[in-house]
């Protein structure tokens, strides 16, 4: 046989080597790149769309919880009833700014327990909120379906019980 020659084991050697496939060359080079790339970003931009989103509603959790338990200090430690709410108000405002949301008009609710507010003994429930839109969303969407999270959070702190009563 002309052109083949046969190994040690009794098999054809071809111009290719062992095993080859004679003129029909597999060209599958570069593929794997690209694949790997394709499915990267197919499985990146969706986990990376969830850890932005989390990381959201984390820090308005934050901003809630933090804005309550500073605007119910802030409540009952005031020395009346309209300095207490504005001490409240900007308390809620600040917590919410520092991490990054707006203080809506609705974002603050505040209860007491006795009349006049600052009762001694008496106590106050804050309550304050945050809408959450999501990320990437917009507003015209956001309208027709809603696409938000609203985050709340509530504190309760008594006044003291020793505290003088303002005239």
């Amino acid at each position: 046989m002309r052109g083949v020659r046969a190994d040690g084991n009794g098999r054809g050697v071809g111009r290719r080597g062992v095993g080859g496939r004679g003129g029909r060359a597999h060209r599958d080079e570069g593929s794997a790149l690209v694949e790997f790339v394709t499915l990267g970003v197919l499985v990146l931009l969706p986990v990376v769309y969830l850890v932005v989103t989390l990381g959201r509603i984390q820090a308005a959790s934050f901003a809630t919880d933090g804005g309550a338990r500073a605007a119910a200090r802030a409540f009952v430690a005031a020395p009346d009833a309209a300095t207490a709410s504005a001490s409240a108000e900007a308390a809620v405002r600040l917590a919410l700014l520092d991490q990054g949301f707006g203080a809506g008009p609705d974002a603050l609710a505040v209860e007491c327990s006795e009349q006049p507010c600052l009762t001694p003994g008496g106590r106050v429930v804050v309550r304050v909120s945050v809408d959450v839109v999501l990320p990437g969303v917009p507003a015209a969407l956001d309208a027709v379906v809603p696409t938000h999270v609203t985050i709340r959070s509530t504190q309760v702190a008594t006044v003291d019980a020793f505290r003088a009563v303002a005239p």
